[in-house]
C-alpha cells in the first residue's frame, strides 16, 4: 500500500486483495468477549470530520480502538473551524499533537488529497469521504461483503467475472465512483444505471457500462447496489417526482424476483425506504446492509493495521502476521478468563 489512502484508484489488485484478506483475519476478533489487539498501542489516530457522519466515524473509532490505538475525535462543529480556522491550521495543530494517522471526511472534493500532499502533516491520511469525489473504505467494505456472499470469503480471491449493477444517484455519489474503480480493479464487470440527469459528465470514460433501463440489466446481475438519492446535494429538479423515480429506478419485490437466485442486494446507507428500495427488499435475506456495516469495522481495522502497523510485510506475509496477531489476542483472552 501507499503512504495514504485517498482514492480507490490508489489500490492495485494485489493491494485490494491484501486488505480484504487482512480484514478477513481480523474479523475473528469481533466474536470474542475482549475485542482488542495490541497492534497499534502507542499510536494516535485522529478522526477529523468536517461533515456529519454516524456509521463511518463510529466504525473508524471502533477499528482504531480494537487495535489499541489512542483515538481523538475532532468535529468541525463547536471547534475553531467554526470560527474560521483553515484546514492548514487544523492540520498543523494535529501534527503538533503527534497524530500518526488522520481520517478525514470533508464536504469539499479534494480536501484529503490536499492534506496528504501539502506537507502540513507527516502521518498517514485516510479519506473517509470528500464531497462528491470518493469514499474508498466504503468500496472496500462493499467488496468484502460481496466476496463473502459470492465467493465464500476465500483468501486470495477477487471478483473476476462477477457482474455488479450500481443504481441511482451516480452524479452525487462518491460511493459509486469508488466502487466502480475498486470493483473493476478486482475483476468485476460494473454497470451503472440512472436517469440521464443523475449521470455525471464524462461517465462514458469510466471503466463501466452505462444503462438507463434497470429492468434490462437485473437478470444478468450478481449484485445490485442501490444508492440513496442525495437531496441535500441537489439544487435543481433532477427527476419529475419521487413516485416516478421509484417506479423506474426503485427496487421492489417484483424486480428482485427477476434477479438470479444467488444475486444479492446492497446499499451503502442510509436508506430512503419506499423510494430507491422497498422495506420488503431491505429486510430480505438477500440484502447485505447489516453485513456491510459489520464489515466496515474489520476493513477499517485492516487499513489502519497495514498503514500503521503492518507497513513492512506484504502479501501473504502481512495476512499471516494479522492472523498471528488475532491468534495471540485470542490466547490472551483465554488467559484472562482462566
Amino acid at each position: 500500500m501507499k503512504h495514504h489512502l485517498i482514492s480507490a484508484a490508489d489500490l492495485t489488485r494485489d493491494d485490494a486483495v491484501l486488505i480484504l484478506d487482512t480484514a478477513e483475519e481480523l474479523s475473528r476478533v469481533a466474536g470474542r468477549p475482549i475485542k482488542k489487539l495490541p497492534t497499534l498501542r502507542g499510536r494516535t489516530v485522529v478522526n477529523l470530520f468536517f461533515e456529519d457522519s454516524t456509521r463511518t466515524r463510529i466504525s473508524f473509532e471502533a477499528a482504531a480502538k480494537r487495535l489499541s490505538a489512542d483515538v481523538i475525535n475532532f468535529s468541525a462543529k463547536g471547534s475553531s473551524v467554526s470560527k474560521g480556522e483553515s484546514l492548514k491550521d487544523t492540520a498543523l495543530t494535529l501534527e503538533a499533537m503527534g497524530a500518526d494517522a488522520v481520517v478525514i471526511r470533508h464536504h469539499d472534493s479534494g480536501a484529503p488529497h490536499r492534506l496528504a500532499t501539502s506537507g502540513w502533516i507527516g502521518g498517514h491520511v485516510v479519506n473517509a469521504g470528500d464531497g462528491t469525489h470518493e469514499h474508498p473504505t466504503q468500496a472496500l467494505l462493499d467488496a468484502f461483503a460481496l466476496r463473502r456472499r459470492l465467493v465464500g470469503g476465500e483468501l486470495g480471491a477477487d471478483l473476476t467475472g462477477r457482474r455488479v449493477t450500481i443504481v441511482g444517484d451516480i452524479l452525487h455519489s462518491r460511493v459509486a465512483r469508488s466502487n466502480v474503480r475498486l470493483l473493476t480493479t478486482l475483476g468485476a464487470e460494473v454497470t451503472v444505471v440512472a436517469p440521464p440527469t443523475l449521470l455525471p459528465v464524462g461517465v462514458e470514460s469510466w471503466p463501466c457500462a452505462v444503462s438507463y433501463d434497470l429492468d434490462a440489466v437485473l437478470p444478468d446481475s450478481d449484485a445490485v447496489m442501490m444508492l440513496r438519492v442525495q437531496r441535500e446535494r441537489m439544487n435543481a429538479a433532477f427527476f419529475p417526482t419521487e413516485r416516478e423515480y421509484a417506479r423506474r429506478y426503485g427496487l421492489d419485490g417484483e424486480r428482485m424476483a427477476r434477479m438470479p437466485e444467488h444475486a444479492v442486494v446492497m446499499h451503502p446507507g442510509p436508506m430512503n425506504r419506499g423510494m430507491e428500495i422497498t422495506a420488503e427488499v431491505a429486510d430480505s435475506p438477500r440484502c447485505t446492509v447489516v453485513e456491510q456495516v459489520s464489515a466496515g469495522v474489520s476493513v477499517r481495522m485492516a487499513v489502519l493495521y497495514l498503514l500503521l502497523g503492518g507497513a513492512g510485510p506484504t502479501g501473504e506475509e502481512a495476512t499471516a502476521t494479522a492472523s498471528s496477531t488475532a491468534a495471540t489476542g485470542a490466547e490472551a483472552t483465554r488467559g484472562k478468563r482462566a
